[in-house]
C-alpha cells in the first residue's frame, strides 16, 4: 500500500546486477511530492546503487523507475538531470581548479540569460550556502563540508523537484551540518523533494517523513520514525540480532 497519495519518484521491484553479484533486488519505494524520504542500510546494503539507478548512472536490469509520471530507464543522466533530479555525491564532485563561480556556472551553460544575468545567479547560489565570500576561491581551496554546500549549490542551479542526497553529512563539522540540515528544510518548504541516503540516524529520523531500510539489495521494511526506530527487523540488520 502507497504511503503517500502523491508520488513525484514510484520505484517499482528495481534490480541491479553486476556479474553474479545481485546488489539490488526488487527494492520498491516511493517519494511524495515535497517531502523527505530516507534511505537507511549498512555499508554494501545498495544504497547508492539504488541512486544511481534512479539518476541513470547505471542501467537497471529489471524493474520500473517513473518521475513525475515519465519513465526514466533508459534515459541518460543528463536527460534525467533535465527532467529535474538532481544527484550529490557521497565525495563531491567538485571542480578543484575552478572558482566557485565557475562551478555553479557550469550547469547553466545552455541557458538563454547574458554571462552577467548568469553570473548573478550563480552569486545568489553561493550566497544561500554562505559561501558569497569565497566565490573567487578554486574549489579545491573548500573543507569537505563546504565542498558538500557548492556541490548542493550547483544541484539547485538546475532547479529541480527531486534531489538524491548521498552522504550530506559524512565528514562535516557539526556547524555546516546544522547549515545544511536548515537548508534541506527550505528547500522542501519550497516544495522540493527529497531521496536522502545517510548513516547519520540522528539526522534520517529527525528529516524524513518516510523511511526505507535496504539490506543486502532489498528493502526489508518501510515506516515512519517510531515503526522504523523499534523494528526487530533493522536492529538485527544493523547490530546482527
Amino acid at each position: 500500500m502507497s504511503w503517500t497519495s502523491d508520488p513525484i519518484l514510484v520505484v517499482d521491484g528495481l534490480v541491479k546486477r553486476f556479474g553474479g553479484n545481485v546488489a539490488v533486488n526488487q527494492a520498491t519505494l516511493e517519494v511524495g511530492r515535497g517531502t523527505i524520504v530516507g534511505l537507511i542500510g549498512i555499508n554494501g546494503a545498495g544504497k547508492s546503487t539504488l541512486m544511481n539507478c534512479i539518476a541513470g548512472m547505471y542501467r537497471a536490469d529489471e524493474g520500473r523507475v517513473e518521475f513525475d509520471g515519465q519513465n526514466l530507464i533508459g534515459l541518460t543522466p543528463h536527460e534525467i538531470a533535465a527532467a529535474g533530479i538532481g544527484r550529490t555525491f557521497q565525495v563531491p564532485r567538485t571542480f578543484e581548479r575552478l572558482t566557485l563561480i565557475d562551478n555553479l556556472m557550469i550547469p547553466m551553460l545552455n541557458r538563454p540569460e547574458s554571462e552577467d544575468e548568469l553570473i548573478a545567479l550563480a552569486e545568489a547560489g553561493l550566497a544561500e550556502v554562505n559561501l558569497h565570500d569565497l566565490k573567487m576561491n578554486n574549489g579545491e581551496e573548500l573543507s569537505g563540508g563546504q565542498q558538500k554546500l557548492l556541490e548542493l549549490a550547483r544541484v539547485m542551479m538546475l532547479e529541480p523537484k527531486l534531489i538524491l542526497l548521498d552522504e550530506p553529512f559524512a565528514g562535516v563539522n557539526p556547524t555546516l551540518c546544522t547549515l545544511i540540515t536548515d537548508k534541506i528544510l527550505q528547500m522542501k518548504e519550497a516544495g522540493i523533494s527529497f531521496l536522502l541516503v545517510s548513516h547519520d540516524l540522528t539526522s534520517i529520523y529527525r528529516l524524513s517523513d518516510h523511511i526505507y531500510v535496504l539490506n543486502q539489495g532489498e528493502v526489508i521494511c518501510e515506516g515512519g520514525v517510531d515503526d522504523i526506530r523499534d523494528d526487530p527487523k533493522v536492529v538485527e540488520a544493523y547490530l546482527g540480532g
